[in-house]
């Protein structure tokens, strides 16, 4: 029996559909300027960063990638614009720890999850901290530091930049795995912490290893360890903190890339290669090297599993210190 015209012609159609379907382009990306959201004030760490990765993926994309500061709320008030954002490439941010991995335990509610409502991209760098002292301690070392803590509890003071960022964790894991009772000393960002820890006002601090370099090479502060897995280049006599009788203690203030969950999957993936190219330029190592940063790279996946990582680990710390916001 011969088909009948009408149900012939439908499968003809069908079929000139699915080719059709199959061989239109795929639209083009990127064609106009990108937007990168820092969820910090101008100046920062996380700005700095921003800038000079902007600046290589504009001349690698061929568009403008123009940063915009969103600063407020630990990261809250930036990382919450970038998920409103339409997922169509053209707003792209930096996430880094607080705004993607504390904040979730730390405050009672935030405006997004960062499990739900973000796309990673690539992990950039891993920054380590230095435990210093302040002069006149009479420390000799990490060992003399737990000895003298553990003989007067609650007259150690160490500072941080604020209520749950880097800093204060790392010193709240110290305390808790030393088994020493130490008092935090929040300040409104690290430059005034690290100020008072030269003047003696505080005796000792978790900082940022590119700001506390410049102390620690004049002797005005005494490093007794970092936290990093391995020691670093540019301090060889520094021990690790697992080195130093803390096994497995390990700490990072990080940054990486991330977009608005629902940003298209070649999008990322373009993104994705761009930057992991991007970390591997000469003078973008250099950079990383000078604030004494690791670079990481790898796929949005592997940088999705990071996260969750320190969501668990600093999770668990908030809770064991009864860490508050401010």
């Amino acid at each position: 029996m011969r088909p009948r015209k009408g149900i012939l012609a439908l499968f003809l159609f069908a079929g000139f559909s699915l080719v059709a379907h199959a061989q239109a382009p795929v639209p083009a990306w990127p064609t106009k300027a990108i937007t990168l959201v820092v969820p910090y004030a101008a100046g920062g760490f996380g700005d700095i960063r921003a800038r000079k990765i902007g600046e290589r993926l504009s001349k690698s994309l061929g568009v403008p990638v123009v940063v915009e500061n969103r600063a407020g709320a630990g990261g809250v008030v930036g990382t919450h614009h970038l998920v409103k954002a339409a997922p169509d490439g053209y707003t792209i941010g930096m996430g880094n720890l607080a705004p993607l991995a504390v904040n979730v335990s730390l405050m009672k509610k935030l405006p997004y999850d960062p499990a739900k409502d973000v796309e990673p991209i690539i992990l950039l760098e891993r920054a380590p901290l230095i435990l210093s002292v302040a002069p006149g301690q009479g420390v000799a070392n990490l060992k003399d530091l737990v000895e003298k803590a553990k003989a007067s509890p609650g007259k150690f003071s160490y500072g941080s930049s604020g209520i749950g960022g880097a800093h204060h964790l790392s010193g709240a894991m110290f305390a808790h795995q030393a088994a020493i009772d130490i008092v935090h000393v929040p300040y409104k960002g690290g430059a005034a912490a690290a100020t008072d820890l030269l003047a003696g006002h505080i005796a000792m601090m978790f900082e940022m290893g590119y700001a506390a370099l410049p102390a620690i090479k004049a002797g005005k502060v005494k490093p007794l360890a970092v936290s990093s897995r391995k020691r670093l280049a540019a301090l060889p006599d520094v021990p690790t903190l697992d080195e130093s009788g803390f096994p497995g203690f390990e700490s990072y203030n990080w940054q990486g890339i991330i977009a608005p969950k629902g940003t298209p999957p070649a999008v990322i993936a373009r993104l994705s290669r761009e930057l992991n190219a991007i970390l591997q330029q000469p003078e973008m190592k250099e950079a990383l090297a000078d604030s004494l940063s690791e670079p990481v790279g790898g796929t949005p996946a592997e940088f999705a599993a990071f996260i969750r990582s320190e969501t668990a680990k600093w999770a668990a710390v908030v809770k064991m210190a009864n860490i508050r916001p401010e």
